[in-house]
């Protein structure tokens, strides 16, 4: 039976080394629960690195054993790996580079070599225990590579990826550089996920900009299937930390908690030790409140928990002594014998203490200047039962898409920030409670198991989408099929598409002219055949790129004619008159001067706006509105306005591919017909086939043809087994 196979850097568990033995902790972490579910049944499992570097064959052959019953299998990392490539590449190129913090990376390709061979191992380790229709689904930043790694072993595996911490806009990603490798890494997966919208559309702009595969809604174009991009903002086990919250032990560690600080009201903040945290912002907000609420001296307090991680880098030590002496320096100046302004704590504490603290805290200040989600805040709030309290959250955390009842706050904004905090802490109790159980019906829905569900049945949705384009694939049987057919036939016709059809785009359309490999296919196919090349170009540059060959040729989606029989003579298939030119030709060239690189190609019947020499992006932006803008005008010409391959074209509707296709087929009797193109205009040539015959759509769009193949070297492989 087909399992699961979970993947992320660490497993869910921490090791120890104890007493010449290993003892194994499980973690309490959101997604260890989440995954539960998942890694726990049948014969699925979770693979990753247990934490520690173990060298002795023995103690790791032991350690696979016990993980085996947890249903768990180790990646082993060296000592130079972990420096490499978790401190190294993923902490010190990755992580700040994802957090905007540029300040921070560094491009060492010595790193980068340590994290694709890491990347290795893992594929390694999962190909020993996976199936060729087993469902991997592998987690964060580290593991980039992993997806391609594991497509190209087993290209047809169901793999996902989930992206746990924010990813960059496009102009932070380009500064990487093994961007394209980490971008066509992610790519080997059929669904990919982030917590947010803002994070998807950087993703998808970046893969755009940078590896050049297409997107429409959320799907990448890939060469051979559809990818999914979309956003899954990540839960917590909700019932778990209202049931911690109501505990018996929770509430004996509160009322000795509240003896100690009396009736003051109490801000909360708890963080690892991460400069994207946003740390020292936060002390320096509260103790401008302080500074000028002179009137809250004695009478609030701020708890703040930071849990150690990495200080012995040399940022992460620097934050940590900032801390230290910001704190030392409020305490200094407004302690009194019985009041503390700043109660901080340097430690990781248990969950029962953990929820105590967000079940008497009455301000929980979440303010990260970068977080994928935060998770913190969905704590606080689901711990609050019906006691109100009030959450201050950066809208730079994830969760501040779902969390809409909090107060919302730029960490960056000090006076925002200040402002905030005395708002809460005057807050009319009634307005908390109201504000608590709107975000906690939110949280109480959108739970982890709800995110793990939702994401499982969209990757189930990708796959069937993906079968459906996969079942009209151009196969061995599909391709033998269209060959015997050929070779039998008397007298067979092919229609062809030229640009992405017969030879791949490039900058300028007028280099795309053929190769010797085309010219020699197209002279064999038209001694064995009748060959149409039928194309949107003009007739100038078609007629001079086959004028020697025995084809017979449409031009400008079958406007002019030329016969093989006259080829000095081109025949207007279509009388057109064309006095809506000017109109649209003003409306065109006014979108080139915005627009540097786009241009205006003049055809007898249409005019063409290009713009793929244009910079990424703002060509897609400035298409669509002269695409809303051409549809306005369309109307009143009966004009029809069509978007091809970086290209946007208007004519007359009763002008197409199909029609002049149908004209030239008129009379004829043909056993054997085969069309092949690339594009929308295309679509017109397949609708005008009869049934028996073979059409094939160029890409994974979807099609009125019969079949789809790769791309335009697929398309020439197949016309060369025609001719042998």
């Amino acid at each position: 039976m087909a399992k699961t196979i979970i993947v992320s850097n660490r497993l869910p568990i921490s090791l120890r080394h104890r007493n010449g033995k290993f003892e194994f902790k499980p973690s309490a972490g959101g997604l260890a629960t989440g995954l539960g579910s998942i890694y726990k049944s049948g014969e699925n499992i979770w693979i990753g690195w247990p934490g520690n570097t173990i060298e002795d064959p023995e103690q790791r052959a032991e350690i696979i054993l016990e993980l085996h019953e947890l249903k768990m299998a180790p990646v082993f990392l060296s000592k130079e790996d972990v420096t490499k490539f978790y401190e190294g590449f993923s902490n010190e190129t990755l992580w700040p580079a994802f957090h905007y913090f540029t300040q921070y990376i560094e491009y060492n390709p010595d790193h980068w070599e340590s994290y694709r061979e890491v990347n290795r191992k893992f594929c390694d380790a999962i190909l020993k225990k996976a199936d060729p229709d087993d469902t991997i689904w592998v987690h964060d930043y580290q593991l980039l590579l992993l997806p391609q790694m594991l497509r190209e072993a087993l290209p047809n595996a169901t793999i996902a990826f989930f992206q746990h911490i924010p990813f960059p806009s496009y102009e932070i990603m380009r500064m990487i550089p093994w961007r394209q490798q980490l971008l066509e890494g992610v790519c080997g997966a059929d669904l990919i996920g982030f917590h947010t919208y803002d994070d998807m559309r950087h993703f998808l702009s970046a893969v755009g900009r940078i590896t050049g595969l297409s997107s429409e809604s959320g799907y990448i174009q890939a060469e051979n299937r559809i990818i999914n991009v979309d956003s899954f903002p990540m839960g917590i086990d909700y019932g778990k930390f209202v049931k911690q919250a109501k505990s018996k032990k929770t509430q004996n560690i509160v009322k000795n908690f509240r003896n100690q600080v009396g009736d003051q009201k109490l801000i909360l903040t708890i963080d690892r030790l991460d400069y994207s945290k946003g740390i020292p912002q936060r002390i320096h907000a509260f103790h401008d409140l302080l500074k000028d609420h002179k009137e809250l001296h004695g009478k609030v307090s701020m708890i703040m928990i930071v849990v150690p991680s990495r200080d012995k880098v040399k940022s992460y030590k620097e934050l940590r002594e900032e801390i230290d002496l910001l704190v030392g320096r409020i305490n200094a100046e407004y302690s009194t014998l019985n009041w503390v302004p700043v109660h901080y704590f340097y430690r990781s504490f248990p969950f029962e203490e953990l929820s105590a603290f967000y079940s008497m805290s009455d301000i929980a200040l979440v303010t990260p200047l970068r977080d994928g989600m935060n998770l913190v805040c969905k704590e606080y709030v689901a711990s609050r039962g019906d006691q109100g309290g009030v959450l201050i959250l950066s809208e730079m955390a994830g969760a501040s898409k779902e969390l809409r009842d909090a107060f919302l706050v730029n960490p960056n904004d000090r006076e925002g920030v200040k402002t905030a905090i005395h708002q809460g802490l005057t807050l009319d109790e009634s307005e908390q409670k109201t504000r608590m159980a709107s975000m906690q019906e939110v949280l109480q829905r959108y739970d982890i198991f709800q995110w793990v569900k939702v994401f499982m049945d969209r990757l189930e949705h990708v796959k069937s989408k993906q079968n459906e384009l996969t079942s009209k694939e151009v196969d061995s049987k599909v391709e033998k099929e269209i060959t015997e057919q050929f070779q039998s036939a008397k007298n067979p016709v092919l229609f062809l598409d030229y640009d992405g059809t017969l030879t791949g785009f490039v900058g300028n359309p007028q280099d795309a002219k053929p190769d010797t490999e085309l010219r020699n296919l197209v002279k064999k196919l038209s001694q064995k055949a009748q060959v149409v090349i039928i194309s949107g170009r003009d007739k100038d540059t078609l007629g001079k790129w086959f004028d020697s060959q025995n084809v017979d040729l449409i031009a400008e989606h079958g406007v002019w004619v030329r016969r093989k029989e006259d080829p000095a003579q081109w025949e207007l298939y279509a009388e057109v008159d064309d006095f809506w030119k000017e109109d649209i030709r003003k409306v065109m060239d006014y979108y080139v001067q915005r627009t540097p690189g786009a241009f205006i190609e003049e055809k007898h019947h249409s005019l063409v706006w290009h713009y793929r020499k244009v910079e990424s992006g703002l060509g897609d932006l400035r298409m669509r509105e002269l695409f809303s803008h051409l549809k306005y005008m369309a109307r009143g010409h009966n004009l029809q306005v069509l978007e091809g391959n970086m290209v946007l074209e208007i004519k007359r509707p009763d002008i197409n591919k199909g029609r002049a296709a149908s004209a030239l087929m008129k009379g004829e009797t043909y056993d054997f017909i085969l069309a092949i193109g690339d594009d929308w205009t295309d679509e017109d040539t397949f609708k005008a086939m009869p049934k028996n015959a073979f059409t094939i759509r160029v890409g994974y769009a979807y099609t009125q043809a019969n079949y789809n193949i790769k791309s335009f070297r697929e398309v020439r492989s197949l016309l060369t087994k025609l001719t042998q």
